[in-house]
């Protein structure tokens, strides 16, 4: 049976501390959340009711263990996670510092994902996605990063799946920034969907003087690119279509608790958006440039519920909790 979204990526343990506004230094306790950007993408978008799998290497471990049931129960097909006795699951402590921003520190044995081979992926399984969304995290080294891209490049090929980046930056798992900003522009090349940060967007487009310029260049640079949104955090999100529309839509305020995986939720948004236009996903693309303040104000919404809870996994998010969050701000 063909499904709406297959992702691709990491999967680690999230070590979230339990005290928010505190450095990692001076976190007492952590909570234990089975976490991974493209693996959050899944579970809000099986939150939403979309059919959704994963694709990942873990340990052969507790931890891996417990990522792979902890998925499944949330609704996303795990049986295409590989559990490695080669080493062990990922950890990653975070704490959110009083000014907002995220502490992270990372433990790798190395990461089990980016043991990921393209002989390990049953091809003929993955064409049936409507959807094939990855992130940057894969590209730091390969094999993972030849098979994500080449998984990407095999369904454009075929010319039914729409491909899906988010660059997410995480510069402390790159050699340096210089391999970072190279490593990362490569999945645009197979993108037709592209989540980007603000700040994510002036790092790779550092010359620039504008978000606008910054975007020209990149759907210049990369014909097949069709949708570029561009989050800002609490101020919303905008959007930019080949065919020059554009559109921006203002956040919403929410009881803050934590950001880890409200971009992620916000992607799952996105994707879920557009998969509900109809059955041709890729015509459905084509033609968004009318939708795009509506598709941008429901994934702001998902993002925004994501941030109400600790930890990656959105829990109150479903289309009624969204719906409210649209009426409340026409």
């Amino acid at each position: 049976m063909p499904l709406d979204l297959v992702t691709l990526g990491e999967a680690l343990i999230d070590l979230p501390a339990l005290q928010s506004g505190v450095s990692l230094t001076d976190a007492a306790s952590f909570a234990k959340v089975p976490a991974g950007a493209p693996a959050n993408v899944a579970v809000a978008a099986a939150k939403l009711g979309l059919s959704t799998a994963f694709v990942s290497k873990v340990g052969a471990d507790a931890f891996g263990t417990c990522i792979v049931q902890t998925f499944a129960g949330l609704g996303v097909d795990t049986s295409r996670v590989i559990q490695d006795p080669a080493a062990r699951t990922g950890l990653a402590f975070v704490s959110v510092q009083p000014d907002g921003d995220r502490d992270f520190l990372f433990y790798f044995d190395p990461a089990r994902d980016l043991a990921l081979h393209l002989s390990e992926i049953d091809l003929d399984w993955l064409e049936a996605t409507r959807v094939f969304h990855y992130g940057s995290i894969s590209l730091i080294a390969e094999p993972s990063r030849g098979t994500t891209l080449a998984a990407a490049a095999h369904l454009r090929t075929l010319g039914r799946a729409v491909c899906s980046y988010d660059p997410n930056l995480r510069p402390n798992l790159w050699p340096d920034d210089s391999a970072m900003r190279e490593g990362v522009m490569l999945g645009f090349a197979v993108a037709d969907i592209v989540k980007i940060s603000a700040e994510e967007l002036r790092f790779l487009f550092p010359s620039t003087q504008s978000e606008t310029e910054a975007i020209r260049l990149l759907l210049g640079e990369y014909a097949n690119l069709s949708l570029v949104a561009v989050t800002d955090g609490a101020a919303g999100s905008r959007g930019y279509t080949r065919e020059g529309g554009s559109a921006d839509a203002a956040g919403f305020a929410v009881r803050f608790v934590d950001g880890t995986g409200a971009g992620d939720a916000y992607m799952a948004g996105l994707l879920t958006f557009l998969l509900r236009q109809g059955p041709d996903t890729r015509d459905a693309l084509n033609n968004f440039t009318p939708l795009l303040t509506d598709v941008l104000r429901f994934a702001n919404a998902c993002g925004a519920i994501a941030t109400t809870t600790l930890g990656a996994t959105p829990q109150d998010l479903s289309d009624a909790s969204i719906q409210t969050l649209l009426e409340s701000s026409p």
